[in-house]
């Protein structure tokens, strides 16, 4: 096969009228040619940190998508499924996305659970690490969010990326905010990315002290505007990822979309290129391919290097997306769950309470972190009730691994009027959280999740929709285009029920991840995230 067009040599920083030669897979030689072709040839590119689980959609689907915008290859970590199933889950993810041609690259979840202070499905310890690095399949140790960990030396945590070192395996960090010496210390255990910085500022500090930093643009935190004007001078060190990609963005962009954005900022193209494609697969020992005579033939035909829009994306040579359309297949596959807990009563919802003031969490529109306020508190018939004038709305964090009460606490920014939404994806451990203007709506909410043993669903006093997750309920059982299109309907009645929010549910599983400041809810109790320790509810 002989692919004709506008050559884009990355390394040396040429485009050229040229001929890709390719057979059994791989590229067999590149020539100059003249011809009349004006669309692009270049290397596939490479998202440098994604749960795949949080599109919604199992590997195999997630690839179908994923192609149509040029990408070939991810750098996942499977840190969800394996919250709620441990080993297990890692296995069946690698499993499912061996089915597809799509390069899955699967590292070993570091923090599982990601603390003590919540109740996960699983454990992986550091035996299971061991376990896990020294399987072929598994291509660096996750991102190390115990952060604290690292700085205390936890012998836990010592031992995990000790094992990571053993088989000569990248280490990913997770270490928003850190910086001066604790960032030092950090490095200095073998801890070579980040992907959390959301200052220009912390950005440069960690890569002039040798990091290598990930742009995130993703469905939740955004931060290619904070950290882009470091890829003119830093382009040898970095590299895009979206982190989390919810199904209805993922149908219309994914690194494509970020390759444009810096682009139209006036970057030099190869620089832009070098992150998107070449980085990740230099850095992670990545089996694919950058357009050189030899590799595996993972490249792409762009219309332009402006939008990049992907007229076809090859992997091993196998035309695997033309014209947005899709031509991998679904594969079927069993569902594999761990849910056990028993539908709740509307007295589980209810605080018993005479305090005058609380503390709330305030959500912030693209963000993970949060900030904790202090409000007055609305009291009825003894119990602490949402106010929706206010907007500060009752929540909770359901266990779903066992019959427990449920935590409870509040929250501004969701803005509902009526109804509740709840989900059983919330991170880290999935655990159904729900926010709502009462306790009715809120147990109504819980109660469809758990009926359906995963989803995320929206109630309100005339109607109630679900998008179930039967797969560790955190993932669907169906296409991509089907959640796509369920999801954005739902995201929708939460908006017509009254949220402002961009992203409601993605805001809503974020909730409950307390590796990230300030207040967040547990299925144990409120939590600070700064101090890292538990908070009362009420002042």
């Amino acid at each position: 096969m002989k692919l004709q067009g506008q050559i884009v040599d990355i390394k040396n920083k040429r485009i050229f009228k040229g001929e890709v030669t390719i057979s059994e897979g791989k590229i067999r030689a590149i020539e100059e040619k003249e011809h009349d072709i004006e669309h692009y040839i270049l290397p596939g590119f490479v998202d440098a940190h994604i749960h795949i689980e949080s599109s919604m959609l199992v590997p195999t689907e997630f690839a179908r998508l994923a192609v149509n915008h040029g990408t070939v290859a991810t750098v996942s970590d499977p840190h969800e499924i394996a919250n709620v199933l441990g080993i297990d889950g890692v296995n069946f993810m690698i499993d499912n996305g061996k089915k597809t041609s799509f390069k899955f690259n699967f590292g070993a979840p570091s923090c599982v659970p990601a603390t003590s202070f919540e109740s996960a499905g699983a454990v992986i310890d550091s035996d299971g690490i061991k376990q896990l690095m020294a399987n072929p399949d598994i291509k660096y140790l996750a991102e190390m969010m115990n952060y604290p960990g690292v700085l205390f030396d936890d012998a836990e945590v010592l031992k995990k990326l000790a094992w990571a070192k053993h088989y000569n395996k990248p280490i990913d960090g997770h270490a928003p905010g850190v910086v001066g010496d604790d960032i030092t210390k950090y490095i200095s255990a073998g801890i070579s990315t980040d992907h959390e910085c959301f200052t220009y500022e912390e950005g440069l500090e960690k890569l002039q002290k040798g990091m290598k930093v990930l742009i995130r643009e993703g469905s939740a935190a955004k931060n290619f505007e904070a950290l882009i004007d470091l890829l003119p001078e830093y382009y040898d060190n970095m590299m895009f990822c979206s982190d989390d990609k919810h199904p209805d963005d993922l149908i219309i962009d994914h690194i494509n979309k970020l390759c444009a954005r810096a682009v139209a900022k006036g970057i030099d193209i190869f620089k832009v290129l070098k992150a998107a494609c070449i980085n990740p697969v230099e850095h992670y020992n990545l089996d694919v391919g950058l357009l050189q005579v030899g590799d595996d033939a993972d490249c792409i035909v762009v219309k332009d290097l402006k939008d990049f829009e992907a007229i076809q994306t090859y992997i091993n040579g196998e035309l695997v997306s033309e014209n947005g359309m899709s031509k991998l297949q679904s594969v079927p596959f069993e569902n594999l769950n761990n849910f056990n807990t028993n539908k709740k009563a509307v007295s589980d919802f209810r605080v018993p309470s005479e305090a005058k003031q609380i503390r709330v969490i305030e959500a912030l529109e693209g963000q993970l972190v949060t900030n904790e306020l202090i409000e007055d508190a609305t009291i009825k018939d003894g119990n602490l009730v949402s106010n929706t004038e206010n907007d500060i709305l009752k929540m909770t964090v359901v266990n779903r691994y066992n019959n427990n009460k449920p935590a409870m606490a509040f929250i501004k920014n969701f803005g509902l009027k009526e109804g509740a939404i709840a989900s059983s994806v919330g991170h880290d451990s999935h655990n159904i959280i729900a926010v709502g203007v009462s306790d009715e709506m809120i147990c109504k909410a819980v109660n469809l999740i758990i009926e359906n043993k995963g989803g995320i669903c929206a109630v309100s006093n005339s109607e109630e929709k679900i998008v179930p997750l039967p797969v560790a309920g955190i993932m669907s059982d169906q296409d991509g285009e089907t959640i796509g299109k369920d999801y954005a309907v739902l995201d929708q009645m939460a908006k017509v029920l009254g949220s402002p929010l961009n992203a409601p549910y993605m805001t809503l599983s974020f909730m409950a991840l307390l590796v990230i400041p300030s207040l967040k809810l547990s299925d144990k109790g409120l939590f600070n995230g700064t101090e890292f320790t538990f908070t009362s509810l009420e002042i």
